[in-house]
Formats: structure tokens, sequence, C-alpha cells
């Protein structure tokens, strides 16, 4: 019997961490896509109405499907977690927490390191999920936003929600890192992740034109891939649709279309 419980109790353990976890997760990104809900459609909306790409207002049961969706995905995420957390605790990841382990540049420099691996994962694996064959098991359930709120972020098939989560495990996996820096790396995935599907470009009209425009992602970018359903599989950056010649035809012309719209007057 004694033997049975022991059995048992590392199991009790992993659902009680997926628990707490999913609680933490849940808070964390309510707080955040709330916030930018806040901001962008009550606060600032009548200011900042002409920088959103889809000029259409999400209707309330999209949104309502987008956060039932996000929870689900926060359970896998936590599920997740907890296995990448048993595995560095086997010390099987490359986490590591001695300040002199690693020279501080590269506490900073496997943030980027990061960054960059989780872009090119998403390209691929997001590109891959359009697939005609995979696309109904993996990615439907993400577009049906063809207008997407801050809600839509973490809005996945439980299927792609795997998908989205196995990034994290890879980063530990794959290079050594510090728990800080990859702490640093969550929050900068889910805030980039929010800001994307707001649905409000925020980079300036010049940024298209310029190298930089050539490397980074943006708003307009993500929201004409909902509206078009192909092309624009990118992240944080233009690269790979770049590269792969992936970039929807009209992208350039629709970001300076979206940032060159006057505001409107506030007597209108």
């Amino acid at each position: 019997m004694i033997a049975d419980i022991s059995a048992i109790d590392p199991i009790l353990v992993f659902f009680k961490h997926v628990a707490n976890s999913s609680v933490s997760i849940a808070i964390r990104y309510g707080m955040l896509a709330g916030f930018a809900w806040l901001l962008a459609y009550v606060i600032f909306y009548r200011r900042w109405k002409h920088r959103k790409v889809v000029q259409k207002l999400p209707a309330s049961s999209e949104i309502r499907r987008e956060i039932m969706y996000s929870m689900s995905s926060v359970v896998i995420f936590a599920a997740v977690g907890a296995l990448t957390v048993f595995a560095a605790r086997q010390g099987w990841t490359q986490f590591y927490t001695e300040p002199d382990a690693y020279a501080t540049a590269w506490f900073w420099g496997s943030i980027a390191c990061a960054i960059v691996l989780h872009d090119t994962w998403f390209y691929w694996t997001h590109r891959m999920m359009h697939h005609r064959k995979l696309f109904r098991f993996f990615h439907r359930v993400h577009h049906l936003s063809h207008n997407p709120s801050p809600w839509a972020a973490y809005a996945f098939d439980p299927a792609e929600a795997v998908v989205q989560a196995l990034i994290f495990p890879l980063v530990v996996f794959v290079m050594p890192i510090h728990p800080g820096a990859f702490a640093i790396f969550m929050v900068w995935q889910i805030v980039h992740n929010v800001v994307g599907h707001t649905g409000f470009e925020i980079h300036p009209r010049w940024l298209i034109d310029s190298w930089l425009g050539k490397i980074l992602n943006t708003t307009t970018n993500h929201a004409m891939h909902h509206e078009k359903m192909k092309g624009n599989y990118g992240l944080y950056f233009n690269v790979w649709d770049r590269i792969m010649k992936t970039n929807h035809a009209s992208y350039e012309a629709r970001f300076r279309e979206v940032t060159s719209r006057p505001r409107e007057s506030r007597g209108r």
C-alpha cells in the first residue's frame, strides 16, 4: 500500500504544479491582454482608431471564443512547463544558476539567442500548420479570428498549443540559460504576442523604408495574415518571410496606407 502511494505521489505533485502554474499563467495573461484591451479599445480608442489595421471592431462573441481557447492553451502551457521543471530537476536541461558560470554578456546574449530560435521555430512550424492536411487539426481555431484582439494571442487548437509550448523546453535543452534570462524571454514573448494581436499598428511610417523595417515584424503584417489566411508567417522578425518570399505582395503598401491615415479630430 505504501509503495502504491509513493508511486502516485509524483503524479499528484505534477498535477498540483500544473494547477498552480495554470492559475499563475492565466492571471499574467489576463492582466496583460486585459490591459492592452483597455488601452487600445477603451481609453485611447478614439485617439488610436486611425491606426487600427482592420477598422471594424471584433464582435463580443469572437472575444469570448478567444478567451475560452486561450484558457485551454494556458493549461497546456502549464503542463509543458511542469515537465520542463521536472527535466531541470533531473539535470537534463542547460539551466545554470551560478553567477560566474558564464560571462555576464551571455546572460543577455542567451535572451537574444532564445528570441531568434523562437522566431525560427515559429516561422517553420507556423508554415507547416498551414498545410492543407494539417490546418484543421492544428491551426483552424486561431484563424477563426479574422480580426484578432489581444485575447487571440493564446487562442489555439490544443494541438497547436502543444507545438507553441515546445519552444520553451527546446530553449533550455539546446543552450545554457539562467532562470532570470529565461524569465525575461518569457515576458518578451507574451508582451510581443499580445501587442501583435491588438490590431493597432504602433510602428512609425518610415520603418518600412528603412533597414530596420526589413528585419522587424509589424502588427500590420500579422493582421494581414489573419485576413488573407496565408503568407506573413513570421513572429518577431520579417527575415524568414523575406528569405522565403512569403510576405504578402501588398504588405508594404498596406503598412504605408495604415500609417498614413489622418487622426480623427476631436470634434468628429
